[in-house]
């Protein structure tokens, strides 16, 4: 195990740790080894008081693999600084509030993505936190029963379909587009994951799954609720109140996330560096 010279302080749930005594932007080789190793055993890493440069949020996220995009605003702040409404046309808003419902990045293109930095940059004076959730306790937890029942079972993803079913359509003339929308059939990954690294199982679900084959659609959505709703609990979960500066780190093959609901006449301004998944284990062909 390489020297650790920074802080780790666990969090009050069963994964993540808040890391302190280490600058991200000046990390040498052995203390990024360390946190790679840290970041395995954990999942969630939450570096507070960081102020990340964009220059080197996406320099930090580029020591763990190649990137799916390099930086990506989530943010209500349009280009000139004024607040999108919050109503039923603005497309980034309905965006924003389907990442209020839980899910993996990316389940829905061919690649799932390998984990994410992200960071803090104007926060609202309330709400606004973002939660994580461990998908490899929630396993753990299943009973016998349930982890046979869904060893060999798959569900596709896609975005169009968990947009739809939070009442965010489509608009008829096309132009409700973005990442993650596209023509391509929608992916199918198994219910179990096992993590490339680690070797551990967890559940690979959320809101973009559905239509489990050899299930009728009533049963792919019961089932696939009832382990949203098991796994999304305590211990399991975490959601981290931003400040300005703060930098957190992901494992997104084993965890699921959720943005949390804010006053949304207020600005949020977050930046989000996607890190690719390998395709040798996050590809998932279409079925």
């Amino acid at each position: 195990m390489p020297e650790m010279r920074f802080q780790i302080e666990p969090l009050d749930a069963s994964f993540g740790a808040k890391i302190t005594g280490i600058a991200l932007a000046d990390l040498d080789q052995a203390e990024f080894d360390a946190l790679y190793q840290v970041w395995l055993d954990r999942a969630l890493l939450i570096f507070p008081d960081q102020h990340l440069s964009n220059e080197a949020q996406v320099a930090f996220a580029k020591r763990f693999g190649a990137l799916e995009f390099d930086l990506a605003p989530i943010s209500n702040v349009r280009k000139d600084g004024s607040v999108r409404r919050d109503d039923d046309k603005d497309d980034v808003v309905k965006i924003l509030k389907g990442n209020m419902g839980w899910h993996h990045d990316s389940t829905y293109m061919p690649v799932q993505a390998k984990g994410a930095v992200f960071t803090a940059h104007t926060v609202p004076s309330q709400g606004g936190e973002t939660g994580w959730a461990d998908m490899t306790a929630a396993y753990e937890a299943l009973t016998p029963e349930m982890q046979t029942r869904i060893a060999d079972l798959s569900a596709h993803h896609s975005l169009y379909y968990s947009q739809q079913k939070m009442g965010f359509k489509s608009k008829e003339d096309g132009s409700y587009s973005g990442y993650g929308f596209h023509d391509d059939a929608p992916p199918l990954r198994p219910l179990v994951k096992v993590h490339p690294e680690t070797g551990r199982r967890s559940l690979l679900i959320g809101r973009h799954a559905y239509g489990i084959p050899g299930l009728n659609e009533q049963e792919s959505e019961t089932l696939l609720d009832e382990l949203n709703a098991f796994a999304c609990q305590p211990p399991r979960i975490y959601h981290h109140h931003w400040q300005v500066g703060d930098a957190v780190l992901w494992d997104n093959r084993c965890l699921m996330h959720q943005a949390t609901p804010w006053p949304m006449h207020e600005p949020r301004v977050m930046y989000h560096a996607r890190i690719a998944g390998d395709e040798r284990t996050e590809f998932a062909a279409p079925a």
